[in-house]
């Protein structure tokens, strides 16, 4: 068994590993690989020449220090009930601790990821409101924007103590997602089956009904701050020397 960071070459069992954990398209698939893989920024288990576990990771920073993202972490079936998950997360950790990360974050998709999670000493930290609205009211002033300007924005909008989520994080976001600004709110949006989904809103919630309006949908689901929702887990390679994120918004799920 060999725990190490995969080559390019192996870009097709990767795929074929998150394809059966999590059911993504190709197209999914495409933008991934093609604007945030990086060898380095991946670490996976192989066995015989067979991947059996792999996680990824995008780089962000908190309070001007580096800390991770890990996505996507996933196991083979045939492969479950080994503990390489366990392993897999450990060694994580310690190569980021070597390169000087400060710490670790993601994000558990249901009550059973969260607690398996806390075992492996992570914290749930930064919490999130889930609503959704019908397009109604006048349509309000609205502006599309690159992953530049939004990056600016953003570091305004932005509550306090939150994590900085750009370089691979945006290039990532912009291959399925667009960036909209407006006199009192930023959001990054896309469509799914009809509906407008805001995958982070920030600034004034009154404004969602317009803006779902303003853009042509006829609903609209956005996540913005709040304190409604567990949703990021922390993990402090630091013993406690250095705080904790409280906001945590571009979870790419």
């Amino acid at each position: 068994m060999i725990i190490n960071n995969p080559s390019k070459e192996q870009i097709p069992s990767l795929r074929a590993l998150w394809k059966e954990a999590f059911g993504d398209t190709d197209e999914f698939l495409d933008s991934f690989f093609g604007t945030a893989f990086s060898p380095d920024r991946s670490v996976c288990i192989e066995e015989d020449n067979n991947i059996l576990s792999a996680l990824y990771i995008f780089d962000c920073l908190f309070e001007e220090k580096r800390i991770a993202y890990i996505y996507a972490v996933a196991t083979k079936k045939t492969a479950r009930g080994r503990g390489l998950c366990r392993k897999l997360m450990n060694f994580t950790h310690n190569l980021l601790k070597g390169k000087g990360y400060m710490g670790a974050i993601l994000v558990p998709s249901d009550k059973g990821l969260f607690e398996m999670y806390e075992k492996l000493g992570y914290k749930t930290c930064c919490f999130t409101e889930e609503f959704e609205v019908l397009a109604q009211g006048c349509p309000v002033e609205i502006n599309e924007i690159d992953k530049v300007e939004f990056a600016k924005l953003r570091r305004e909008f932005l509550p306090e103590k939150p994590v900085i989520q750009e370089g691979e994080n945006l290039d990532f976001l912009e291959s399925f997602a667009k960036f909209y600004t407006g006199k009192d709110f930023l959001l990054a949006s896309f469509e799914a089956e009809g509906t407008l989904i805001a995958t982070e809103f920030l600034g004034n919630k009154e404004k969602a009904s317009s803006i779902v309006c303003t853009l042509g949908f006829n609903k609209g689901k956005f996540r913005t701050q709040g304190m409604s929702r567990p949703f990021g887990m922390y993990y402090d390679f630091s013993e406690g020397t250095h705080p904790t994120p409280e906001y945590f918004g571009l979870a790419f799920d």
